[in-house]
């Protein structure tokens, strides 16, 4: 027969280590500290108070009741020639039942009758009572009275035999008081002994409520200043909160607002360049000056708007030279494609090239003019761009005489017009404004007001 198979050891199941125990109590101590702190930061501060002065009542009543107090009693056996422990109860030691401190007071007579030897009562009260206890005591010692009688010769001699024996009968008497007195006092004290000795009950009060009271007083103490700094952190947190949520959806704004003007750019400038490129062709074989002139106002449009792009869409602003720059050899392109159908016209002084301005806009407005305004009109018209200083605020219009906004069969969506409002916002604020207006005698006005705001040079 062969043996059976050896089963593998048994593991015993291993409970969470004394670190994953502090780890679970310490996020409790955690979660329960913020729980508390919001409950105190929703209530009002005179909620607190009442139940701050309730805490501390309860706390005062509790410690005297159980479980906080209780009062624990047992009998208490002494055995022989040992002394009972100090109790309350026994503050005062038993006194002895009989006490001859006083002794006891005998009047001798000696006259001619002879000599009478009797005890003599004290006055008052107390001396009737400490006699009556002295003539108990001596009765029952069987002490005698005396009375002798003289003869009546030799009373003299007599006399002095007698007062000496009186002496002696007293010396006798008082050792035999002194005696009494002895072995009453020991009686008294075996007595007293003997009654130490029975069980007595003995009453103990167990205290442990007693640092209740300073407790719930720490713990009001600690919930004030919990209640005073939390409520800021709470406030500080939620503003923070608000402050980095605006500051995302701004940026997501401001992000998607940019995409739409590279989506429009991306839409726009192929268009422009594929026929700004087709009319250089064509006048190249027709009239070559032309056509060197029209190249030569496409390269200074790519030189003016490429290498700034990436500057403009990181700042947000580039100045308003520089935007110019673009619309200047646009305008000329333009001109040479529509030849006598377009008479252009920049106004902008040479002190506010520098003046600060979104990228972008003002070349949407040129086309939007050109294309929804001039070139569906036979005659063509007029452009005009004009920047001036208006009450601390830069104004830049850019007015057609074409067809009016609205009314040519090319007319737009307005997304453009709602982009430049959009960015407009998201840069100033209530600062900045687009108003789109009627031009006289035709055609239409845009205005972009923004805050003037000199960029500085390196």
């Amino acid at each position: 027969m062969s043996g059976a198979a050896p089963q593998p050891p048994i593991t015993p199941p291993t409970g969470p280590t004394p670190y994953e125990r502090w780890q679970a109590f310490s996020s409790a101590a955690v979660r329960f500290f913020h729980f508390y702190a919001s409950w105190l930061v929703s209530i009002t501060w005179k909620r607190f108070t009442l139940l701050a002065l309730a805490l501390i009542i309860g706390a005062n009543i509790a410690q005297k009741l159980p479980p906080f107090s209780w009062k624990i009693s047992d009998d208490m056996v002494f055995e022989e020639n040992s002394e009972p422990p100090a109790t309350p109860e026994r503050k005062h030691k038993i006194k002895p039942a009989i006490s001859l401190d006083k002794p006891i007071h005998y009047e001798v007579t000696i006259d001619d009758k002879g000599i009478r030897i009797a005890p003599r009562p004290e006055p008052g009260a107390a001396s009737s009572a400490a006699s009556s206890a002295a003539s108990s005591a001596a009765s029952d010692s069987e002490l005698p009275s005396i009375s002798v009688k003289l003869p009546p010769a030799d009373a003299e001699r007599a006399k002095e035999e007698l007062q000496r024996a009186a002496d002696e009968v007293r010396q006798q008497f008082e050792d035999q008081i002194k005696e009494a007195t002895e072995d009453a006092r020991r009686a008294a004290e075996d007595a007293s002994r003997e009654v130490a000795r029975q069980p007595r009950m003995r009453h103990q009060i167990v205290r442990i409520g007693d640092p209740l009271d300073q407790i719930a007083v720490f713990w009001v103490l600690a919930s004030i200043i919990i209640k005073a700094t939390y409520k800021g952190r709470i406030v500080a947190e939620k503003k923070a909160a608000q402050a980095t949520e605006t500051a995302e959806a701004e940026s997501l704004r401001r992000q998607v607002v940019e995409a739409r003007m590279a989506a429009m750019q991306a839409q726009v400038e192929p268009h422009f360049l594929f026929n700004t490129l087709a009319s250089i062709d064509h006048l190249i074989e027709t009239d070559p000056a032309r056509a060197s002139m029209m190249q030569k106002n496409l390269i200074a449009l790519l030189r003016a708007s490429m290498p700034t792009m990436r500057e403009a869409n990181a700042s947000g602003v580039r100045d308003l030279g520089r935007e110019l720059a673009v619309i200047r050899p646009y305008l000329e392109i333009l001109k040479v494609r529509m030849e006598e159908r377009l008479q252009t016209t920049i106004d902008v002084p040479e002190g506010l090239y520098s003046a600060e301005f979104p990228p972008m806009m003002i070349q949407s407005l040129v086309e939007n003019a050109i294309k929804h305004g001039l070139e569906p009109k036979a005659e063509g018209g007029s452009l005009t761009v004009k920047a001036e200083v208006n009450h601390g605020k830069l104004v830049v219009s850019v007015a057609d005489t074409g067809l009016g906004f609205g009314r040519a069969a090319t007319a737009g969506t307005g997304v453009g017009l709602a982009n430049i409002r959009e960015r407009l916002n998201l840069l100033y604020g209530g600062k900045a404004s687009v108003t789109v207006a009627e031009n006289q005698p035709s055609g239409t006005r845009v205005t972009i007001t923004v805050p003037y705001i000199a960029k500085e040079t390196a």
